[in-house]
């Protein structure tokens, strides 16, 4: 597969840059472990945060606040029992990991899979390697206007850290910058159209 290579401007430069088929051109794409790395990736990120306090917790004083017998009412032992206001809870929720492992081959399917579907439905362009001399996000949503891309939501592979180039981007909800090293499923199909460095290509043609 070929796709043309455009400068920043939005000019077709002539060059063309081949993509390796074994990767943006599956034979048989997997849906099915597309979502379970999706899943696995949304699962690693997400925090079991959600803590109530047990009776050995709370902070309060351990002595007994009536005698054994004879005063009428339940023994609650100390102020940290459960059957008082402000108590410890008994059975409550503790902090929970919701991670799971997904196989090494699994995993670099589900990534060619989903490359695949971008290079079938048209949704990756090529562009010349570029950097900036300062962060300035107005510069970047100049080159989504000449690649007429403005909008959409956009994920920019680049073949490097580029601070410049991930400073000027920051501050647009609608696009993201990824390393061609580090992308993932989730980054590939989280976004509308991908934007690939010129120089991104060999390292994407090369993922296993």
């Amino acid at each position: 597969m070929e796709l043309a290579v455009y400068n920043i401007k939005g000019e077709d430069t002539g060059k063309k840059v081949t993509l390796n088929d074994a990767v943006f051109a599956v034979a048989e794409p997997s849906e099915h472990l597309v979502y379970l790395d999706v899943k696995q990736h949304l699962a690693n990120m997400r925090q079991g945060t959600h803590k109530s306090k047990e009776r050995s917790e709370i902070a309060g004083s351990t002595k007994k606040l009536g005698r054994q017998k004879g005063g009428g009412g339940a023994r609650h032992g100390d102020i940290n029992s459960p059957l008082l206001r402000g108590g410890g809870r008994v059975f409550g929720p503790r902090p929970r990991n919701y991670s799971f492992k997904l196989n090494k081959k699994m995993k670099a399917l589900a990534r060619r899979s989903a490359l695949t579907f971008k290079a079938q439905q048209n949704q990756i362009m090529v562009v010349e390697n570029f950097t900036f001399d300062a962060p300035k996000t107005k510069d970047f949503v100049n080159i989504t206007k000449n690649l007429k891309i403005e909008g959409q939501k956009i994920l920019l592979v680049l073949p490097g850290q580029d601070k410049n180039v991930y400073l000027s981007t920051r501050n647009l909800q609608t696009a993201s910058v990824v390393t061609a090293s580090d992308i993932n499923t989730y980054r590939i199909l989280n976004n509308k159209m991908m934007v690939v460095c010129e120089g991104s290509v060999d390292v994407l043609n090369n993922l296993k």
